[in-house]
């Protein structure tokens, strides 16, 4: 996702993570990461190549399907479901959803940058 970017995008990407960036703002960041080919729409096998990303070998690709799966069916959504900007905003802006750097919760891994 940073492949590319100039001093102002890279400040623009950054900005999602200050206690200031409203909802909005860090819900379209958490978009444009798993709609990682740009198209505009997050399908289900964009939503597993973040996860795998996010869990390594830690849960078995079977695990990561049945989890989405059912996470996606508890937000009204299928597998086959294509989700556009709206969806993420309809589901995560009716939430206590935050995003920062955690320090003490990301001591342990290199790229700090944690999702909580």
């Amino acid at each position: 996702m940073l492949d590319g970017l100039n001093f102002k995008e890279f400040v623009a990407f950054l900005s999602a993570f200050s206690p200031r960036a409203t909802l909005q703002h860090k819900i379209e960041f958490i978009f444009r990461v798993y709609d990682s080919d740009g198209n505009g729409g997050v399908a289900m096998n964009d939503m597993l190549e973040v996860l795998r990303d996010l869990t390594g070998q830690y849960i078995s690709e079977q695990q990561r399907e049945q989890v989405l799966t059912q996470v996606l069916e508890e937000a009204g959504y299928t597998k086959d479901s294509l989700l556009v900007l709206s969806d993420f905003m309809k589901i995560l802006g009716n939430s206590d959803f935050k995003i920062g750097v955690g320090k003490s919760l990301c001591d342990n891994y290199d790229f700090k940058l944690c999702l909580f």
